[in-house]
Order: C-alpha cells, then sequence, then structure tokens
C-alpha cells in the first residue's frame, strides 16, 4: 500500500495549532576559518536555547544523500511533498508568488540581473544584488520593448525584490521544463538554453523562444552597469499537485516575504498573509491570524542570504535577530512547533549543500533530549536522528495526536 494512502487513512482533524518556522539555509559545517563552530553555535540564543531544552531534534535530508537541493525542492520537502515526485521549476513557484496567474501552455522563468564582461562572461550572478527600484526599472525597459515574439508569444516581466524578477511566455505549442540559461558560477558565459527531452517538440519550441527573447533583449541592457545581463532557470510549467489541506487535513497560512516562498506555498494550496516585511512583522502577522488557520508556514531568508555570501558573522546575526523576536510565536502556544531550514547554506560553501539541516520540533508530548541548545552538534545527538524531509509534516501530524492506530 501506498504509504500517503496509509497517513490519510490514519489522519484525524487538528485540535491545536501547528507552526513550520524555517530559517532558510539554516544548517552549516564547523571548518577551521571559523573557529570550528557554526553560526548556529556561534550565535546567542536565549530563547531558542529554552525552546530546545524542552524539546527533540535531529537532521534531515532534504532530498537524498548527497543531493544539494533549489528552494523549491527544499521547501516542497517541508510540505511533505516527495521532491523526486513532484518537481516544480523555479520559475512557475516565482511567478506565483509574485501574484501572475498562469494558464494552462505558460512558460514560466525564474530571472535574474547579472554582470557580464565585454565577452560576454559572467562576472557577478547577482549584478552586486541591485536595489528594487533598479531591478524595476530595468525590467520597464524589457517590457516596453518585448511584448511580443516573431510567432505571437506573449511575453510579460514581472519584477521581484532586488535582482529578480520573473519571465512569462504565452503562446500555443509550448511546454517544459527547459534546461538552465544560467552557469550557477562566475567566469562562464549564458549558456543556451535547451529542450530536457530532445525529441520532443514542444519543448524545442520553448527553447527556441527564450532563445530569441535573449537575442532581443540583451542588446537593450548593453552599456548598463552592473546590470548588463540577465540569467533564467527553473524554466517551466505548472504541474498538478494535490491540496495541502486535502492531504493533511490542515488549513495552511503562509507568511513570507520574498515571492518564491510565496509562490510555493500557493502551489500547494496554502493562502498567503500579507503585510510583512521584517521576521518581526511575521511573527506579529501570525499572531494576529492565529484563529483563521490550523497551520502556519513562516519563512526567514536571511540566514541563506548570509550564508550564500560566505558571511559567517551575519549569518550569526540574522539567527540572533530570529531569537530575540521568538517570544511573540512562543506566547501563543502553539501545539507543534517545528523549527529548520530548508537546506544547508554552509557560510564555507557560499551556497546551497547537502549536508543535512538541523531540526528541533516541540509538543506536549515530543519529549526532551536533554540538549540545552539548538545546534547542528546537538541534533546530530536528537531522538529524530536523520530522516527525509519530507516525513517531517508527518511528525508534526503525530505530535499534535492526528493519527489514529495503525492496526488492530
Amino acid at each position: 500500500m501506498n504509504i500517503d494512502a496509509v497517513y490519510s487513512g490514519l489522519t484525524l482533524a487538528p485540535k491545536g495549532k501547528l507552526v513550520l518556522l524555517v530559517l532558510d539555509g539554516l544548517g552549516d559545517i564547523a571548518v577551521a576559518a571559523n573557529g570550528f563552530k557554526t553560526p548556529l553555535e556561534a550565535a546567542s540564543t536565549p530563547n531558542l536555547d529554552q525552546l530546545a531544552g524542552k524539546s527533540s531534534m535531529g537532521r534531515m535530508t532534504p532530498v537524498a544523500p548527497g543531493i544539494t537541493p533549489g528552494s523549491g525542492p527544499g521547501h516542497l520537502g517541508l510540505f511533505g511533498y516527495d521532491p523526486l515526485e513532484f518537481q516544480v521549476g523555479r520559475g512557475v513557484i516565482e511567478a506565483l508568488g509574485l501574484g501572475f496567474e498562469l494558464k494552462a501552455g505558460d512558460i514560466a522563468a525564474r530571472a535574474n540581473f547579472c554582470s557580464l564582461d565585454d565577452n560576454g562572461i559572467v562576472t557577478d550572478r547577482r549584478a552586486g544584488r541591485i536595489e528594487t527600484a533598479i531591478c524595476e526599472e530595468l525590467c520597464g525597459l524589457l517590457s516596453s520593448s518585448i511584448s511580443r515574439l516573431d510567432d505571437g508569444t506573449q511575453v510579460f516581466i514581472c519584477p521581484g525584490k532586488g535582482h529578480r524578477f520573473v519571465v512569462v511566455f504565452r503562446g500555443t505549442g509550448m511546454e517544459g521544463p527547459i534546461s538552465d540559461a544560467d552557469p550557477n558560477r562566475e567566469g562562464k558565459p549564458i549558456p543556451d538554453p535547451h529542450p530536457t527531452n530532445p525529441d520532443c517538440p514542444l519543448q524545442k519550441k520553448a527553447a527556441a523562444n527564450i532563445k530569441e527573447f535573449y537575442e532581443k533583449a540583451l542588446p537593450l541592457l548593453k552599456g548598463r552597469q552592473p546590470a548588463n545581463g540577465f540569467l533564467m532557470r527553473g524554466i517551466a510549467h505548472q504541474p498538478d499537485i494535490p491540496l495541502f489541506q486535502d492531504r493533511y487535513l490542515l488549513k495552511a497560512g503562509c507568511i513570507a516575504i520574498y515571492p518564491m516562498y510565496k509562490g510555493l506555498a500557493q502551489l500547494v494550496g496554502m493562502t498567503k498573509i500579507e503585510g510583512a516585511s521584517s521576521i518581526e512583522q511575521e511573527l506579529r502577522l501570525c499572531a494576529s491570524h492565529w484563529d483563521e488557520y490550523d497551520f502556519f508556514f513562516i519563512h526567514f531568508k536571511d540566514t541563506d542570504m548570509h550564508g550564500e555570501d560566505g558571511n559567517f558573522d551575519a549569518k550569526v546575526k540574522a539567527i540572533e535577530t530570529l531569537d530575540s523576536v521568538l517570544p511573540i510565536l512562543l506566547e501563543k502556544n502553539p501545539e507543534v512547533i517545528a523549527i529548520t531550514g530548508d537546506h544547508s547554506t554552509p557560510c564555507a560553501v557560499a551556497g546551497h549543500s547537502w549536508h543535512p539541516q538541523p531540526v528541533l520540533l516541540h509538543s506536549a508530548i515530543s519529549g526532551s533530549d536533554g540538549l540545552g541548545r539548538f545546534t547542528e552538534k546537538n541534533a546530530n545527538s536528537g531522538s529524530l536522528g536523520i530522516f527525509d524531509a519530507k516525513y517531517l509534516i508527518r511528525h508534526m501530524q503525530a505530535n499534535a495526536k492526528m493519527f489514529d492506530k495503525f492496526g488492530a
């Protein structure tokens, strides 16, 4: 029998509130350059420490051993969807997060402005993290010049935060996924997009349209600094995914600042709760909507951002900032709270990695591992052990007493 069918047959209605607090890219590794400490170990976290002392801990494999996940697979795993079964293009997620209504046949790409040298080599994949206002200006420039391609395909360009934006292609006879137009590192040119299935004519047409878009758009950015180019990845169409509430009997609300994470939540049917621009505001927003939902997904971006920059001290500070406002959430006394990351973003790697992320789980029946701090080292000793991230939601449901007994 399918394991999801087993869980569905056992699931009971919720009697309390469940909270998933995601510190994006939280996991890290201890290396000599940082005194063999991780940011979690170096940070002053009195509120997390107090919670850790009465919680269980462990570590989670986001996809499979050795596989480094993107944010999409990382979060889908946390929501209980096997990332290997439910593969979603990042462009779809980002478009939904920006409020763009995708239609059948639309191809969406997650894009970001970058810096190119005179030979077309990528010198900065994020164009110095330009401000949102500059991104909006450049997106306006592209939109005003390119609204359709030669075959009549419509082009929609939607600015996001910072250097990020979304491009949606609306026409006929197209399908994803398409390979990334992104070398994923500096020092290389922008690769041409290709169909992931060379025999699929729908993918071939989509790849050709994206290539045409590059040919029309790049000359418009020539001479602009630092954003004189752009990269595109996660190029795909929207898949069919079962809804979170149907799957878990939980009415879920999402509180996130960045569009991508709103899009991920919306993809599985969570309701976006808007209005926050800081982690403190996010937690206050959760408290003010407490009676409206059974499950809250709260996303904190800064840990991942500083990990990608390789900035150890800033990642420490981000964790301390979260800790300082954590009481706003704890005062609501959720039935179950899980605190973790969607993946690890070690400062020594300056990017996502395959290392299992630490997880803290607290409920009245979670038990205590007797560990005084929430760190990677303590998580290694925790009673939850190392498990696949797709089972976290099931641990949360069990701690909320949402499962009937299996068998006689």
